[in-house]
């Protein structure tokens, strides 16, 4: 228990080290490669597109459908109720 303490109050010293700027890392610094980018807004790349047609249609034809058929019937069914007893 006493060395896990001991190294959780390491990890802080070296940490609050680091985020005040008394340490710091010796990190290369990098940079982003140069890319040329344009674009002219508002316009539409041409395309030349060759593709089929879809066509959209309806035709007759006859199908099974099936139908659904209700009776009425007695049956009995759960009742919840609230009985009081007079007390207020």
């Amino acid at each position: 228990m006493i060395v896990g303490a001991v190294v959780l109050l390491a990890l802080v010293i070296i940490g609050l080290l680091f985020a005040t700027g008394f340490w710091s890392a010796n990190v290369k610094g990098g940079e982003l490669p140069k890319v040329n980018v344009s674009a002219k807004g508002g316009a539409l790349p041409d395309v030349d597109v060759k593709s089929k047609e879809v066509v959209v249609g309806t035709s007759k034809t006859t199908v099974d459908v099936p139908t659904v058929k209700t009776e009425k019937k007695s049956i009995d069914v759960p009742t919840v109720g609230v009985k009081d007893n007079g007390n207020k």
